[in-house]
């Protein structure tokens, strides 16, 4: 069983940043798809970015030019660098990892972008 520890949220003003991070348990982190997702109230779950294991990136049209998927196989964690952060961005971030048909979840990590 792999564990999905998310941070770095918060609340933080129109057009600020935060990062967020996710840490896996275990020592097979390298051979998981790492993926964030995001859920407001009322509304579905949705990708905001994915990073392949070699590293290759795919994010949500909303979020393209803002956000920066990375991850660390040293470390284990997989990171969501998020600039310009609008007020449409609020929900709660979850981190996913994907490994065949397997997948493992965070529990979320609150972020509210309010004036």
């Amino acid at each position: 069983q792999v564990q999905l520890v998310e941070s770095g949220g918060g609340l933080v003003q129109p057009g600020g940043s935060l990062r967020l991070s996710c840490t896996a348990s275990g020592n097979i982190f390298r051979f998981f798809i790492m993926g964030w997702y995001r859920q407001a109230p009322g509304k579905q779950r949705e990708l905001v970015a994915a990073i392949s294991v070699g590293g290759s990136t795919n994010y949500a049209d909303s979020v393209k030019g803002r956000f920066t998927i990375s991850r660390d196989n040293a470390k284990n964690t997989v990171y969501l660098q998020m600039n310009s952060l609008k007020p449409e961005d609020t929900a709660d971030y979850s981190c996913n990892a994907q490994w065949g048909s397997t997948n493992y979840w965070g529990r979320g990590t609150q972020v509210t972008v309010s004036s």
